[in-house]
């Protein structure tokens, strides 16, 4: 199992706390994804919100793409995985983009790709509204989503390329220079046809935390899907979490004089200044698939940098 965590777009993730010392900044961000990426961390989700949900819709917040080109252009093996919301952009655009970033990105030590999709069939009428973007009902923005990257692919792989679909069309469209390493495509959904949508388009699955026999359950649900359409399972599966980091065990139980979790970041942040470099070699769980555990903040503790385990040692989750 590896580690991941959300970049934090728009000053943290809290919303019942006001000033998580995350603040909305390119100089925070980049500061954050070295340090994940010299101790080894493996992917950072950079989810797309035009609007701040977390923390009002005036907050600031930033914007996905521009800010993952940065991320990949000053780290070396962190995976960067961007938001997709197919009802605000134009499929053979996003073809087009993921093929330059993608050659930002290069590829890890191991030749996986730094750049993944995450396709995210939007949920936010009032942004749709603010911003221009195309809000279908709830079943059809599945089908949206997989015209979407139906298209992609096809840039990605066929020149010229023609498509015809419900929402998306393309003809005779060129894209070069191809990306040279596809990017995977991740995507999450609980209802039915939301499940049998991501099977059909996604590479990947990522879902909520649960008990251990949900989580066992969904993820064999999405691997019988994935079998049934495309003859394997699904490549990977992402789960968010929750992660509690304090100083003491009594310290787990919030408070009112609980320093904000992000203070721990910014402690491991100095500290690793002088610290040498983790290498960022690689593990994946036996079985065909990986798994990953996304923490809505970056989880990090009092314990040196150089001390942290290395993502190279495995980590059992029951499937």
């Amino acid at each position: 199992m590896h580690f991941g965590y959300w970049t934090p777009i728009y000053g943290g993730f809290l919303r019942n706390l006001g000033d998580e010392q995350m603040p909305a900044t390119w100089d925070y961000v980049k500061k954050l994804s070295q340090l994940a990426d010299r101790l080894g961390y493996h992917t950072t989700l950079v989810p797309e919100l035009y609007l701040n949900d977390r923390k009002g819709i005036e907050a600031p917040s930033l914007e996905a793409w521009s800010l993952s080109s940065a991320i990949l252009a000053v780290t070396e093996q962190l995976r960067v995985m961007t938001a997709v919301r197919p009802g605000f952009h134009l499929p053979a655009v996003t073809a087009k983009e993921s093929a330059t970033i993608t050659d930002i990105a290069g590829t890890t030590d191991h030749g996986d790709a730094r750049f993944a999709l995450n396709v995210v069939a939007a949920w936010w009428e009032e942004e749709a509204r603010q911003y221009g973007g195309a809000f279908t009902r709830h079943d059809d923005r599945y089908r949206q989503a997989t015209e979407f990257v139906d298209i992609l692919r096809g840039l990605w792989e066929h020149t010229p390329f023609t498509y015809q679909g419900d929402h998306f069309a393309v003809r005779d469209s060129i894209l070069s220079p191809k990306p040279g390493i596809r990017p995977p495509i991740f995507a999450g959904g609980e209802s039915e046809s939301g499940r049998e949508s991501i099977a059909t388009f996604s590479d990947s699955y990522v879902l909520h935390g649960g008990t251990i026999d949900e989580v066992r359950t969904k993820i064999a649900d999405m691997n019988a899907r994935s079998r049934r359409i495309h003859q394997r399972d699904m490549a990977e599966f992402g789960m968010s979490t929750y992660i509690i980091v304090r100083d003491t065990e009594a310290r787990h139980v919030p408070n009112s004089n609980a320093s904000p979790p992000s203070t721990r970041i910014h402690r491991v942040m100095r500290r690793s200044k002088s610290s040498s470099k983790i290498p960022n070699s690689t593990s994946r769980c036996p079985g065909a698939s990986t798994r990953w555990a996304l923490a809505d903040f970056a989880p990090t503790s009092s314990v040196p940098p150089n001390r942290l385990p290395r993502r190279s040692a495995p980590i059992k989750m029951p499937v």
